[in-house]
């Protein structure tokens, strides 16, 4: 398995199904939208453009399986991609210009390739194993700010889960007290990107999907960060939360979380 070439064959396919994605936010009407579930949006272009993914990457490696947001899950042995067709809808469907295409390649349960397309901005973000992380073709880095007062956070709110509310917001508070600033941008995929390139120190939320954060949690790890879950585990792509960082600041960012959070993570137990 050539990563390099697998890896840049995705690239390419970002970009024409990203084109797709950019034509129709123009043409997108609400009576296209459909609910899944509290506040769980999905449209024609999500359906389109993940079936036009996956029949591409099906010539990409015929035997591999799939874990996509809108089409379920197809095991495979060895290969298996995670793909998110359209990370965002909400902003989406609001035409607010930030989301974005996530796509990672496993290899016995490993991730090997991850890509993650900000469609908007023409920004692709891109990985593979033993290599470095770039985007759009320039090599990319975690920030080197060791400081938490000088850190910037990127965040996303409970949409669908609000049992873990109370210590959710207790960690805001605590952030948005000792550090630069907070956003919330509505894509994972994109927030983790921004971490791995330098422009937030570090990007947390829980009730996530593989597909959120299987790509971008790889780049960030290839651009020199950390990622771990809500209860310092390395388990990130099934794990529902993530804490994605710059390595100079994870272990103060990671005690605090797991410091508010763990009542709530052994009650889960």
């Amino acid at each position: 398995m050539n990563y390099t070439i697998i890896a840049q064959q995705v690239v390419n396919l970002c970009l024409g199904v990203g084109k797709f994605i950019r034509d129709e936010s123009g043409r997108i009407q609400r009576t296209d939208i459909e609910e899944k579930g509290l506040h769980d949006l999905v449209s024609y272009v999500d359906r389109t453009a993940e079936k036009m993914l996956i029949d591409e990457l099906k010539k990409m490696i015929p035997d591999a399986g799939f874990i996509a947001e809108e089409s379920g899950t197809i095991e495979s042995a060895k290969y298996r991609w995670i793909i998110d067709p359209l990370d965002g809808t909400t902003n989406f469907i609001h035409k607010i210009p930030l989301f974005s295409i996530s796509i990672a390649l496993q290899e016995d349960g490993k991730t090997v390739i991850g890509v993650v397309y900000e469609v908007n901005q023409d920004e692709c973000f891109y990985a593979w194993k033993s290599g470095n992380a770039y985007l759009n073709g320039k090599q990319i880095q975690v920030s080197s700010t060791n400081s938490l007062s000088d850190s910037l956070i990127a965040t996303g709110f409970p949409y669908y889960d609000f049992s873990r509310l109370k210590p959710y917001l207790s960690f805001f508070e605590y952030l948005l007290k000792n550090t630069r600033g907070i956003r919330r941008l509505g894509s994972a995929a994109v927030d983790l990107a921004y971490v791995a390139c330098g422009r937030f120190e570090a990007f947390y939320e829980y009730g996530l999907h593989p597909w959120d954060v299987a790509a971008g949690a790889f780049i960030v790890e290839r651009a020199g960060g950390q990622c771990s879950g809500f209860d310092g585990s390395d388990e990130v792509v099934f794990g529902k939360d993530i804490l994605a960082t710059n390595t100079l600041v994870h272990n103060e960012i990671k005690e605090k979380l797991i410091e508010i959070f763990k009542p709530e993570v052994s009650a889960d137990v």
